[in-house]
């Protein structure tokens, strides 16, 4: 058969979905980006808030109207949605032929070649880890490696844990395997994902044992760069820091989703820390790595959030300083204890409050472009674009999809994948203007 993959939500659900695909052609299927070719179309979905939930649905009932229209023979539903509704979809949506759980994807081969309707369902906190080679999606020089599954946290607001399980790690030696596979196909830059990277190892080793990870995947040639993604500021612990600071090949970024800084919105969403203890960490990290990019993300408008909560999150904003900032209003998620909340905040009182957020943030990211210009940083080429014979790329403190972008003026031709050093020359809000200089791509 030839088979088709929609992949939504978040960089692990992409991970999981170029693990289904790497599945599909042990089995001796091909794939197809055509849905006009294929023959079986799996949409990898995602429900975290609503507006995720809005897309994975829509895409299901697109791609049912080639089952009515078209030669689509099958049409499998995977992912968090997937596993949370899956008696709603058989029922709305006939069309489905299959429904996978979050760790049920080593079937697949079975239910390609299923007859009639198949749901499979396993326990959410089984050990799923594919040993297969992943078919790599998008651009092959930037990757992401998953480290683990589930969450542990059970946050107020997070429908996780209900739809992927505890937290589990997964074997050390598995991770370095595929990581030399990924690096063997092109992988410059290897961004380490998971509902939480900072606890990887408690499960497996009895100790956090992140650091370790990083030291054995930096010593694979190929790789250049290792980013690290979902690090929860409670958990980022020394021997993490001191690794990051020795080790050339670990960018000096980190990703560190706060979500507030009012200890009482923090102690609601169930967040395991306190506004001071972030600010002592962000200071620690800072002060043994003094060229940090620290990126979070924050929810505003959670129930009961009051004016006085907003003033102390943008007060906390001007003081951390983060380099890349995203925020979003908090989305009410059925089966949370947040939705069953009191003083729950009307939608346009939470993108009044978001904006005032993302104002600031965009100040402080001028203030931060501004301050970058004259300095040579380190680039990863992404493209070039020929109308303006410039080249675009990202700098070690732009992750891929979520950061900035830095377009290069160079008299060398340049490949995508390629890092160099670039001078900056100027800056825009949330972007930066460079002239190349010396290329360090050679292998």
């Amino acid at each position: 058969m030839k088979i088709m993959m929609i992949s939504l939500g978040c960089d692990k659900n992409r991970v999981d979905s170029e693990s289904m695909l790497g599945l599909a052609v042990t089995g001796g299927h091909g794939l197809t980006d055509d849905e006009n070719e294929a023959d079986a179309i799996i949409i990898n979905t995602c429900c975290f808030i609503h507006d995720a939930k809005e897309e994975s649905i829509n895409s299901i009932l697109e791609c049912a109207e080639l089952k009515k229209t078209g030669h689509l023979k099958k049409l499998i539903v995977t992912g968090c949605l997937a596993q949370r509704y899956a008696d709603d979809i058989t029922k709305e949506i006939p069309e489905v032929d299959a429904i996978l759980g979050t760790t049920a994807y080593d079937e697949l081969l079975d239910v390609l070649d299923d007859t009639g309707l198949s749901v499979r369902m396993k326990d959410i906190s089984a050990p799923l880890h594919l040993k297969v080679n992943r078919v790599i999606t998008g651009e092959n020089y930037v990757s992401y490696l998953k480290i683990a599954e589930g969450c542990d946290k059970h946050c107020t607001y997070c429908v996780i844990p209900s739809v992927r399980g505890n937290f589990r790690s997964f074997p050390m030696e598995d991770l370095v395997s595929e990581a030399k596979y990924l690096a063997e196909n092109g992988t410059r830059e290897l961004v380490l994902v998971a509902q939480e990277t900072t606890v990887y190892g408690t499960d497996l080793y009895g100790e956090k044992s992140l650091h370790l990870l990083i030291r054995k995947l930096a010593e694979i040639p190929e790789l250049k760069w290792i980013r690290l993604m979902y690090c929860y500021p409670e958990e980022i612990y020394p021997e993490l820091i001191e690794t990051m600071a020795e080790c050339e090949k670990v960018v000096h970024y980190l990703d560190i989703p706060v979500q507030h800084s009012s200890d009482t919105v923090l102690k609601r969403m169930g967040r395991r820390t306190t506004r001071k203890e972030i600010l002592g960490k962000i200071k620690a990290l800072r002060k043994r790595i003094p060229d940090i990019a620290l990126r979070t993300s924050l929810i505003v408008g959670f129930p009961g959030e009051t004016e006085e909560d907003v003033e102390d999150l943008l007060d906390f904003i001007k003081e951390a300083k983060f380099t890349r900032l995203g925020c979003f209003t908090y989305s009410r998620e059925e089966g949370t204890p947040a939705a069953k909340m009191a003083d729950q905040i009307k939608a346009a009182e939470k993108r009044k409050r978001r904006s005032k957020v993302m104002k600031l943030a965009g100040e402080i990211s001028k203030e931060n472009g501004k301050n970058m210009c004259g300095k040579t940083l380190p680039v990863i080429i992404e493209g070039y674009l020929a109308d303006e014979d410039i080249y675009v790329g990202r700098t070690y403190m732009d992750a891929p999809g979520v950061d900035g972008m830095i377009f290069v003026f160079s008299d060398e031709n340049l490949l995508s994948g390629d890092i160099i050093d670039v001078l900056v020359t100027g800056a825009k809000k949330y972007d930066l203007y460079g002239e190349a200089t010396v290329n360090e791509s050679a292998e």
